[in-house]
């Protein structure tokens, strides 16, 4: 198959139909039809093999992954996504690939009203390029920016289960076979996440500053609370550890420390850390019984600068600034 007919088969087809897109698929750029009294957000990521994913990940996976870990950031915005730009540079064109790729895409596109609009088709090393929109009414998204001494900190879900998921991958081979179905939950986790996009649109009124936990807990806690000019202390008895956590921990025999430092510094949750005044805390729980997500209160803003981690564990650290993922860091 030849571009045009890659296009026709596989990606015309793919994601929502929407009002507000005047020309998506087929011409040299989409037109769109940004509605009254919102601003428009935009976000992109990358995938790169061996950094973002293994080796023979599976295509289902990836497409979900691409998709979902835009999602997450235009949900730390409180904003509704829109509209979908994906750019894939193949090594070869694989029908079968393609077909699983865009099967995990699909869903998650049609879930959360999102057309494909366009992109980019070349051969090269595997790498998935998603740029995503959406719209959030003007004055209302979230920031990083916001938090001050007083709010409590929270995170939706459970971190954690998705570092401990990659890492069951990366072992997968030497994981004799009755421990396989028993680590499903985590690896799932890693493989298919969920993007909070509900909860943060509902953060809207709520939250004083959210941001997306890609890069690890404590990292990215720390990135908002320094946007806010604020400090931050997390107890790590508060931390919410998943039954299947524990489980691989309990197995693997590692010590309350290290399932802790998993949690805080694993990655790729695409969970949402946000700052609320606690007189919001009712409110909060109400949302997250709506909504069928787990929020936790892990911690508080402070005045001053970093974050500190206090526990009842001489193991943990109280600084985890080198834990943490860096592309560039050392």
């Amino acid at each position: 198959m030849d571009e045009s007919e890659l296009i026709r088969r596989f990606f015309s087809p793919l994601g929502a139909r929407r009002a507000d897109v005047s020309l998506g698929i087929g011409d040299d750029a989409a037109l769109l039809r940004l509605p009254a009294g919102s601003e428009l957000v935009l976000t992109t990521d990358a995938l790169v093999e061996g950094v973002h994913f293994l080796p023979h990940a599976s295509a289902r996976s990836l497409g979900h992954r691409a998709l979902a870990v835009n999602l997450s950031d235009i949900a730390a915005m409180g904003a509704a996504p829109s509209w979908l730009l994906l750019s894939l540079i193949l090594p070869q064109v694989q029908e079968a690939w393609l077909s699983d790729f865009c099967a995990g895409l699909a869903p998650l596109a049609e879930r959360h009203a999102v057309a494909l609009v366009g992109g980019n088709l070349s051969r090269g090393p595997l790498s998935i390029t998603v740029e995503l929109a959406g719209v959030v009414p003007a004055g209302q998204a979230l920031k990083r920016q916001g938090a001050r001494p007083g709010d409590a900190i929270y995170v939706s879900g459970t971190p954690g289960d998705a570092a401990a998921g990659r890492l069951m991958l990366t072992r997968q081979a030497d994981v004799p076979a009755r421990t396989r179905a028993a680590d499903a939950a985590l690896i799932d986790r890693f493989e298919y996440p969920t993007p909070r996009v509900a909860l943060g649109e509902g953060l809207r009124s709520l939250a004083s500053a959210c941001i997306d936990v890609s890069d690890g807990l404590y990292t990215d806690a720390r990135r908002m609370l320094s946007a806010s000019g604020c400090a931050g202390q997390i107890d790590a008895a508060l931390l919410p550890l998943s039954d299947p956590l524990r489980g691989l921990a309990s197995q693997e025999g590692w010590s309350s420390s290290q399932m802790l430092q998993l949690a805080l510094s694993g990655g790729e949750d695409y969970e949402l850390c946000f700052c609320a005044p606690p007189a919001r805390q009712s409110a909060l729980q109400a949302l997250a019984v709506t909504l069928g997500v787990r929020i936790t209160r892990i911690g508080a803003v402070i005045a001053g600068t970093g974050i500190t981690v206090t526990s009842s564990n001489p193991d943990l650290p109280q600084s985890l600034e080198s834990a943490s993922f860096d592309h560039f860091g050392r």
